[in-house]
């Protein structure tokens, strides 16, 4: 966007002389009430120290500055001299000039067409009026070395007002108290939900017209029959109630990561011994001692709370490697902790509507936790509290912020939209899935009790606490390929930059922000 505009403006200043090679980008962030009306000015500073005179940031016949805009500005030669040189600093302010004068910047690009140079000022925050901001470029330098130290302290402590701490179900992470506008969804993104929604709502009164409206499915056929449109048939129709796909769950697609190696016989699980060397040529030990047994037990959620009385197991279940080591086959399933004659182990052999049940109730803890666990409390909810303590405490300037602020976009506004619209009382939560909120928020409550951040968080670690590191032992094993391939990308970018703003062991003990971000993190926030 800003090389097209550069063009356009270049075959204009072909023989206009007044001009210099200088032009300043403007983006104006994408969040509500982020336009202004009012008068924006710039100084530029280069490398030598000169500084340019005030540039008033405003075109022609033109509404700049609004909300999601880009603006470029072409500079004069009287604004900026020939010698010039490397640019390294800028200054921008504005008035309170119009109804709507509050200016929330995101980022000025200074970019000279001649060198073909860029210069990113990453401001990414509301520009006071009659306040002085001075970045320097990319905005990034730790507190001790700021030169506007009071500026980014009273940034802060705005934050600290904007940003408040709620527990709204004990033991669960901390979230925001009240969504700050800042965090919003843009028009954009709100816009594209907006007609998903639409076209899925049109879509799924067709198909009820089409098929029937019903509170159960009646039949195989009635269920595949919701199917079209913009809900294609799932790839995994076919293969559905096919072992080898069953097995292939615990390896790849939604819930990847409780899958583990099997290093002695579960003490709770009485299988037969017959049964085991008839699946696998061999006793169960021996299978062991081969490491061709896994396992996944759900524990975790015994004695579950659920709504309307509803039941979910908590199953115990083993899983072997073929005699090529190529396919994960389902071995057996205990779905309740405690044996007995009223809990039997269920195993391929069975009649295989039994054998069906016995997967269908297991994959449906399975998904209890994975929608749990995994996905809301370990992701979303755990992050939340993650992004408000860093608005809290580290400014935007901060090297740190900059590294998380990405993850942290639209993060609030879905959770707090997903709390409202899906589980809440008589929400989707309870309408459609067995634990309801309750079982929910207890099994989320559970989680968080038994997560680390130095093992769930840290894939190479947490799945060699599982025991599968190794391509030998779980020779297919998507989610440990990529996951462990994305981490260590990931790890290789942020300890780069780690190390370039931390060389030295005093930066990080003299970095106040850091510091107290660090202590907020882990300190208990109760129930308030």
């Amino acid at each position: 966007m800003i090389g097209t505009l550069t063009r356009i403006k270049r075959f204009f200043w072909r023989d206009i002389n007044v001009t210099s090679p200088w032009v300043v980008h403007v983006k104006t962030g994408d969040r509500k009430g982020a336009g202004t009306d009012a008068t924006v000015w710039v100084r530029l500073r280069d490398e030598s120290g000169q500084w340019t005179d005030e540039i008033k940031l405003s075109s022609f016949w033109h509404n700049d500055h609004e909300r999601g805009q880009l603006d470029s500005f072409p500079l004069l030669t009287a604004h900026i001299g020939v010698k010039f040189g490397e640019l390294d600093k800028l200054e921008i302010w504005r008035d309170a000039f119009g109804i709507g004068d509050s200016w929330f910047l995101d980022v000025i690009t200074v970019e000279n067409i001649v060198t073909r140079k860029m210069y990113h000022f990453p401001a990414q925050r509301w520009i006071r009026a009659d306040t002085h901001y001075v970045f320097n470029h990319y905005d990034t330098c730790l507190p001790q070395f700021d030169q506007h130290r009071e500026q980014r302290q009273q940034e802060l402590e705005e934050k600290k007002r904007m940003y408040e701490y709620v527990v709204h179900h004990p033991g669960l992470p901390a979230q925001v108290r009240k969504l700050p506008e800042d965090e919003c969804f843009s028009d954009s993104y709100k816009w594209d939900i907006i007609t998903h929604k639409v076209q899925f709502i049109k879509d799924r009164k067709f198909i009820s017209l089409t098929t029937g409206s019903r509170d159960h499915w009646e039949s195989w056929e009635s269920l595949t029959s919701v199917y079209k449109y913009n809900m294609p048939v799932p790839q995994s129709k076919k293969d559905w109630n096919n072992d080898i796909w069953f097995g292939m769950q615990r390896l790849q697609g939604c819930n990847p990561v409780l899958i583990r190696l099997c290093t002695k016989q579960p003490a709770n699980l009485r299988v037969d011994a017959d049964t085991m060397v008839r699946f696998l040529g061999q006793s169960l030990q021996d299978a062991i001692d081969a490491k061709r047994i896994f396992m996944v037990d759900l524990k975790i959620l015994e004695n579950l709370p659920c709504a309307e009385n509803r039941r979910v197991c908590a199953p115990i279940a083993l899983f072997y490697l073929d005699k090529n080591r190529r396919d994960l086959l389902p071995l057996c399933i205990q779905l309740f902790q405690q044996p007995g004659k009223s809990n039997p182990v269920f195993y391929p052999s069975d009649n295989p509507y039994t054998w069906l049940l016995a997967k269908m109730w297991y994959n449906n803890a399975d998904a209890s936790y994975h929608q749990s666990c995994t996905h809301l409390g370990f992701t979303h909810l755990m992050m939340e509290g993650v992004a408000v303590c860093t608005h809290r405490n580290l400014s935007p300037s901060h090297p740190i912020f900059k590294l998380l602020a990405p993850h942290f976009l639209f993060l609030l506004a879905i959770n707090t939209r997903g709390l409202a619209k899906l589980i809440n009382p008589g929400g989707w939560v309870d309408r459609t899935t067995a634990i309801g909120c309750v079982g929910m928020f207890e099994l989320i409550k559970r989680g968080c009790h038994v997560w680390r951040l130095d093992t769930h968080a840290v894939p190479p670690v947490e799945i060699a606490e599982r025991g599968l590191t190794s391509p030998e032992i779980l020779p297919n094993y998507p989610y440990r390929d990529d996951a462990i391939a994305v981490y260590k990308a990931i790890e290789a970018y942020v300890t780069s930059m780690v190390e370039y703003f931390y060389d030295l062991p005093e930066k990080i003990a003299e970095d106040e922000e850091l510091q107290t971000w660090l202590k907020e993190l882990v300190r208990s926030k109760g129930s308030n």
